[in-house]
């Protein structure tokens, strides 16, 4: 089974989110789409981040009964900060029937030379490429096995939407209906 790898926060899980896991989901040869949920990128802050089961649990309600997407709590138990190849190695010996493979947005590329041993990524695993602003030129295009797809992108951000959450603001719309009923009824963000 090949297996895409859609890695994020998730800090909320928005609506953008989803349609790119739709898209990839719909429009490649992938036969599911997992939402990592990462405890603790090394290349972000981590003071803004809810706990990890709050999160893992909004992506839940955003999937509902999809049957290509689920979520992935592998991270979670494995030490901190995460590092996407550490995972992949862990999921390779835990699923070895399975071929794993990576979901990105373009603009990863800007910052894919820090990431720890990028070249066995890039040499081990096809990308995914969604297309994102500023984002058009691949370097590593003859180091790697690439497919390329031009989801549909909203210009919104998991730090805009808990700022609104933060200012009393109604997300409505801007995340899934399960997940904007969830938030209103609970602290997560506020």
């Amino acid at each position: 089974m090949r297996i895409g790898l859609f890695f994020g926060s998730f800090n909320p899980v928005h609506t953008g989110h989803m349609i790119i896991a739709q898209h990839i989901a719909e429009f490649s040869e992938l036969n599911q789409v997992w939402l990592v949920v990462s405890p603790h990128n090394p290349l972000k802050k981590e003071n803004s981040l809810a706990r990890d089961y709050d999160r893992l649990h909004l992506v839940n309600l955003a999937i509902g009964d999809h049957p290509h997407l689920r979520s992935s709590d592998v991270e979670f138990n494995l030490p901190k900060p995460s590092y996407t190849i550490d995972t992949l190695i862990y999921l390779k010996e835990k699923y070895p029937t399975h071929q794993f493979e990576l979901i990105l947005g373009g603009d990863n590329l800007k910052s894919l030379h820090k990431w720890k041993n990028y070249e066995i990524l890039l040499r081990d695993y096809p990308v995914h490429l969604y297309h994102r602003a500023d984002s058009d030129h691949n370097p590593y295009e003859d180091s790697g096995k690439f497919y390329y797809y031009d989801a549909p992108l909203l210009d919104i951000s998991a730090t805009w939407i808990r700022k609104l959450v933060k200012d009393g603001k109604s997300i409505r719309y801007y995340v899934p209906d399960s997940v904007f009923e969830y938030l209103s009824h609970t602290n997560i963000y506020r």
